[in-house]
């Protein structure tokens, strides 16, 4: 049993600094059997960003996120409305809608609808839009500058009028923490607003730019997580803060604590598993600033921020980046269900010693 612990501590510890290794959990074998269960039962979903260049100046559009996610055998995909651009699903009409729906409940996919805001008209198009795919889960992030303050105060009066249209259409949103945001501040707001059909969206990076560690992020939100976007992330420091740059998940750019993230993501629920997508957002060569201070004061002013995009970054031709993105996609399933493989051969084996013991 030393052994199979000390093989899971060294798995958990990719990134991480001297206090939260000490913190590190045992895998007992209550903990391995859930963990057996949530592997057993998780739910991964391609996400259309990481086919961005394609979707924006390739000819891709929803259809193609659809097909890397069958041939996957993936769960289901998270693709924003306008991904895809004339071919969008903002740019579909009614019975484009319904037909794109039927796709995807053909291949036994779950869809998850993303907008980049909380303004009432996005969320009423969002809701037509979800109503006529078959969709009940969609994720949202504001993007409004000021005052700390005034942000939040307006961001809790967009979630309340969320929240009833949740509620008016059995749907579910999820906030996400999106760069200039932290942590406690969402977890705050969806206290505050105490709708049981608002939740958080945990992205593995962007709590950098706020100025959090990661696990300091996760825990803060864990109660209301609901979907996670998995991703790789390099960080940058810069103007007393920290900024990020995509790269590969898993790499050795890759500045996340990953391995520890996705086992905490996996056992948050007490009986039922309470993360139902963890969405494959692999970013490579994004690259976002610092939006948050470490000498901040309790009122910092929070800058806008436009919609988040790659572009094609210098030293790449679009041809380059247009073949390369898929091998990318590609490289973050294989990573995610490599780690997923080597959690599940850990926790089989300390259910089996604790069987063994038993029969002794």
């Amino acid at each position: 049993m030393p052994q199979i612990q000390s093989r899971f501590a060294a798995l958990l510890s990719a990134r991480l600094n001297r206090d939260e290794i000490a913190a590190l959990p045992e895998l007992t074998p209550e903990r391995a059997t859930t963990l057996l269960e949530r592997i057993n039962g998780v739910r991964l979903f391609a996400h259309s960003y990481a086919l961005l260049t394609n979707l924006t100046y390739g000819t891709y559009g929803p259809q193609d996120v659809l097909d890397l996610a069958y041939e996957h055998e993936l769960a289901g995909i998270c693709i924003h409305l306008l991904d895809g651009e004339q071919r969008s699903l903002s740019r579909m009409d009614d019975q484009q809608l319904r037909a794109f729906g039927a796709q995807a409940q053909s291949l036994g996919l779950d869809v998850h609808l993303e907008i980049s805001t909380t303004d009432p008209d996005a969320i009423a198009e969002v809701v037509r839009i979800a109503d006529l795919v078959g969709v009940r889960h969609i994720r949202v992030y504001s993007r409004f500058e000021g005052r700390l303050s005034e942000v939040v105060a307006r961001i809790a009066d967009d979630l309340r009028h969320v929240a009833r249209v949740a509620e008016e259409h059995d749907l579910h949103f999820s906030f996400e923490q999106h760069e200039e945001l932290r942590a406690n501040e969402i977890a705050t707001l969806l206290r505050t607003v105490g709708s049981p059909r608002l939740h958080a969206l945990f992205d593995f990076g962007n709590m950098i730019n706020a100025g959090e560690r990661p696990l300091d992020a996760l825990a803060d939100l864990a109660p209301h997580i609901l979907q996670a976007h998995l991703k790789g992330v390099h960080v940058i420091p810069e103007d007393g803060g920290t900024g990020h740059r995509g790269v590969l998940m898993g790499s050795a750019e890759d500045d996340l604590p990953g391995p520890r993230m996705l086992f905490d993501l996996l056992m948050l629920g007490d009986v039922e598993p309470q993360v139902i997508a963890l969405a494959l957002e692999q970013e490579n060569l994004y690259r976002a600033p610092a939006f948050r201070r470490f000498d901040e004061g309790p009122d910092p002013f929070i800058p806008y921020r436009e919609m988040s995009a790659t572009g094609i970054p210098e030293g790449w031709t679009l041809p380059e980046m247009l073949r390369a993105e898929r091998r990318w996609a590609v490289n973050q399933i294989t990573h995610v269900r490599e780690l997923l493989t080597r959690l599940r051969e850990l926790a089989e084996c300390r259910v089996s010693i604790k069987t063994l013991e038993g029969v002794q």
